[in-house]
């Protein structure tokens, strides 16, 4: 996952159990336990490196919150729990009734952008799909997935431990930046 920019926890599971040559039905570690690893992994072999990548994507991610400043986005995923790799798109969650007037402040802003979609669990049993733009900022790929307004109430399920989801807001992205952390 850190070297080849990987972020699907059971793609990368298949595939070290492929390299391994251990079975399809060989138990696999959970998804909190290859964070783990991964974390452990990026402060022993790139610290520093892992560090200024890391910095860059949030100032990236920043930057993108306060394009999309009326649609009160929040930073989810690796970005913001710091298990970032450098080829990993800025992941947002952006808050309106209509995924097209996302689009629409993107194209007065003269950004280029593409339409697409992303699958969110939303509890154990209900997975659906959203709309989403993707763009760049700061030559990193932004994701922003347009939850309807009442959707910053409940963040979906992480796909890391089945928790509901971290987001952080532009504020606390700003003090996060400043301090270092």
């Amino acid at each position: 996952m850190a070297e080849h920019g990987v972020d699907d926890y059971g793609f990368a599971k298949r595939k070290a159990a492929e390299r391994l040559g251990v079975g399809e039905h060989a138990v696999l570690p959970k998804n909190s336990e290859v964070e783990a690893a991964l974390v452990e992994y990026q402060r022993l072999f790139a610290a520093e490196s892992h560090a200024s990548s890391l910095e860059s994507q949030r100032t990236a991610a920043l930057e993108a919150m306060r394009i999309l400043a009326p649609f009160d986005p929040r930073l989810v995923g690796a970005v913001l729990s710091g298990t970032a790799t450098a080829h990993q798109e800025v992941l947002l969650h952006v808050f309106s009734d209509s995924a097209e007037a996302v689009s629409l402040l993107l194209l007065d802003a003269g950004i280029p952008y593409r339409v697409g979609a992303r699958r969110v669990k939303l509890n154990a049993e209900r997975v659906e799909q959203y709309p989403s733009v993707a763009f760049t900022v700061n030559d990193f790929e932004v994701e922003a997935t347009v939850f309807p307004r009442d959707g910053i109430r409940q963040a979906p399920l992480s796909p890391t431990d089945g928790k509901p989801m971290r987001r952080m807001g532009t504020v606390d992205l700003e003090v996060l930046l400043a301090t270092g952390s």
